[in-house]
């Protein structure tokens, strides 16, 4: 079964981030915080809010992905973690100590030892190999070739990309060099993985397979990943909490399973409408907890396992019922496939939303 979130160690700890963009942020604050609006406070008084009041945990060996669509904050919300960006207002907390007090030095070493980063156009060196590349960070920290060249070589190794130590990146697919991103972010073994729109830039299929590359490691190391991502077949595949922006406000966040089976507005009901349900969502968002044995049950299914393929073992029969068993085959549950089939059924689009696409 999987660790439950608040048994988790928190990470990455985000209070009342506030950022505005103009030339009076800190009084454009006061108006923000009185409750205009993103788009008042720009024709009022000519500031851009970027973030408004964000606030979210990122808990040890999660995928904490990040989205929403153009303009919502998300980019402008990752580059506050390592400071690449300065908030107007609010607290970043890593490991328990404010960021926002560092001074160089001690920013220079989170973003050295605590804090990888892989980025969407790849930010490879051209005129170094693909083996220096992927052990940049070790590199600048004065480390010898010889102490960290073994490193790099297995996690390029493990990323699909042993053959290609000595090539430079001009001779390797777009696909490629996002793994020799990858494979750089793991040499530097920092705990925390930024991924700000890692995959977006490839093609659908090179796409998926960085996906699973990703979900492969991750099972392995157990990194935190914070993950920025405007797809939502994407942040579902990826998340174990899921934090949903608008206009530099958190519209909603939790486990993916929770918002889809329930919506928090319209605006998330309008976002999940088109998703395929049943290859989302999980047999322990939809089964009824308990350890007592049932009669007539057609088999054993896992909690991990998804709607789909319950679907595909019991040959679309409505009528049965399962087991759900965990690892050491212990029932938890039990599944009803009435219960299933209620809930592939979306929550209906919003009437503002279905308003929007009949005029479209």
């Amino acid at each position: 079964m999987r660790q439950k979130r608040d048994d988790k160690r928190t990470t990455v700890e985000i209070r009342h981030l506030y950022k505005i963009f103009g030339d009076d942020p800190k009084g454009a604050l006061a108006h923000v915080e009185a409750g205009l609006s993103k788009a008042e406070i720009l024709k009022e008084h000519n500031h851009v809010v970027g973030l408004n009041d964000i606030n979210v945990e990122v808990k040890e060996g999660d995928i904490t992905v990040m989205m929403g669509l153009s303009g919502s904050g998300k980019s402008t919300l990752i580059r506050h973690l390592n400071r690449l960006i300065e908030p107007t207002a609010g607290e970043v907390l890593v490991d328990g100590e404010d960021i926002l007090s560092y001074g160089e030095e001690a920013l220079r070493r989170l973003r050295r030892e605590k804090m990888s980063m892989v980025f969407q156009n790849f930010a490879l060196l051209p005129h170094r190999t693909v083996l220096e590349n992927a052990a940049l960070a070790p590199a600048v920290r004065g480390v010898k070739r010889a102490d960290y060249e073994g490193e790099a070589r297995k996690w390029l190794d493990r990323v699909g990309l042993g053959g290609n130590a000595d090539q430079y990146p001009s001779a390797l697919s777009g696909g490629m060099q996002q793994r020799v991103g990858l494979a750089r972010a793991l040499t530097s073994n920092a705990p925390i993985m930024l991924m700000d729109e890692a995959f977006s830039a490839l093609d659908p299929l090179i796409r998926t397979d960085m996906q699973d590359l990703l979900l492969e490691l991750q099972e392995e190391l157990a990194k935190t990943v914070v993950f920025i991502s405007h797809d939502l077949d994407e942040a579902l595949k990826l998340a174990d909490h899921l934090v949903i922006l608008k206009d530099g406000y958190v519209v909603q966040q939790d486990e993916p399973q929770a918002i889809l089976m329930n919506p928090g507005d319209d605006y998330i009901v309008d976002f999940i409408s088109d998703i395929n349900r049943a290859r989302v969502l999980r047999v322990r968002s939809v089964m009824r907890p308990t350890a007592q044995p049932q009669p007539n049950v057609a088999g054993q299914v896992h909690p991990e396992d998804t709607l789909e393929k319950v679907i595909a073992i019991s040959g679309g029969e409505t009528g049965l019922r399962y087991a759900v068993t965990d690892d050491e085959g212990r029932q938890v549950g039990i599944l009803e496939m009435e219960e299933l089939v209620r809930a592939l059924v979306p929550t209906g689009a919003s009437e503002s939303g279905m308003r929007a696409r009949a005029s479209a």
